[in-house]
């Protein structure tokens, strides 16, 4: 009876522990929804509101994945890479990937950074396979971080950042084929020079342009992504190409004020606008107060007030990866 019992201790113990182990190594408990991880493991994220669905995209592998939800909350995963390294101009650090609908070109581009350099590749798919028919960077210069913005007129922009001196935000006007720029137009938007941008390092990244009741807005982080300050802010323009001010406020996200979550290293997101119309913003924050790695991504509201002014508060969304 004894050797009975310890033969069905030991099976029940393998058959949980073989069940729980998830793809990165980590052990986790039966849960309900069939949860496979409790959180949505990628950094610099980005969501692309498609066709009723929602994608997001963002750094955690060598190449891109790609996760789909209905709701923001429960997020698949899917099986193949939406971009991968074989596809790409080259070899290693693939960072901030964004993706765009262009309804002219009736394909999906995708603005990433790889080698520290900015590239795009194309798919007909949000799903991927995304490939950079061109292999080799839109401009020359050591750059990370793009964001495109597409005015009303028509004329695409791209903002990144210039790793020279510190991380600084520039912005150029795009060519028609979005895969480069006019060098010529190259004017800087924003650098780390107030108090809670030079915390750790002078560093100002993760741009993302918005244009709301002829209004410029450019969001971005600043401090070392390393620092518990990692933060965000915003400045206005009543030009793509600025002059940009920086708002009195900043930072308007920075930890979890509200300490629900003790969310900490909160930065370089994006915001998007989802079903009904409104805005929320999709950042990554610390693993938890002790440790940074491995980053993970959570959803707060967006809003804009009756005179202009950006919030990003209430409550936090905190995404599972479901089967």
């Amino acid at each position: 009876m004894k050797r009975l019992f310890v033969f069905l201790l030991f099976f029940y113990c393998l058959i949980v522990t073989c069940g729980a182990e998830n793809r990165n190594g980590s052990y986790l408990s039966n849960k309900p929804d069939d949860i496979i991880e409790d959180r949505l493991p990628i950094a610099d994220p980005y969501v692309l509101f498609y066709n009723d669905k929602y994608y997001a995209y963002g750094t955690n592998v060598e190449g891109f994945e790609v996760y789909i939800s209905d709701d923001l909350k429960h997020w698949r995963r899917e099986n193949k890479l939406a971009l991968s390294p074989k596809d790409s101009w080259g070899t290693t650090w693939y960072w901030a990937p964004e993706v765009y609908y262009i309804k002219s070109q009736k394909k999906f581009y995708m603005f990433y950074s790889v080698n520290e350099h900015i590239c795009v590749a194309t798919s007909n798919s949000p799903t991927g396979p995304f490939v950079q028919d061109k292999k080799e960077p839109i401009w020359k210069e050591k750059s990370i971080d793009t964001n495109l913005f597409i005015d009303d007129d028509g004329t695409p922009y791209l903002y990144f950042v210039r790793v020279t001196n510190g991380n600084v935000i520039w912005v150029a006007e795009m060519n028609a084929d979005l895969k480069s720029i006019k060098e010529e137009t190259l004017v800087e938007c924003v650098r780390a020079e107030t108090p809670w941008e030079r915390v750790q390092a002078n560093v100002t990244e993760g741009p993302s342009v918005l244009k709301k009741n002829g209004l410029y807005y450019l969001i971005y982080s600043a401090n070392d992504y390393k620092s518990k300050d990692y933060a965000v802010g915003y400045a206005t323009a009543s030009s793509p190409f600025g002059p940009w001010k920086k708002y009195d406020g900043n930072p308007i996200l920075h930890k979890d004020k509200d300490r629900t979550m003790k969310l900490v290293g909160t930065g370089h997101g994006a915001p998007f606008m989802c079903k009904d119309g409104s805005y929320k913003y999709i950042f990554h924050a610390h693993w938890s107060q002790e440790k940074i790695q491995p980053r993970t991504s959570y959803f707060k509201d967006l809003t804009f007030s009756d005179d202009g002014v950006i919030t990003i508060d209430g409550d936090v969304i905190s995404p599972v990866v479901v089967k």
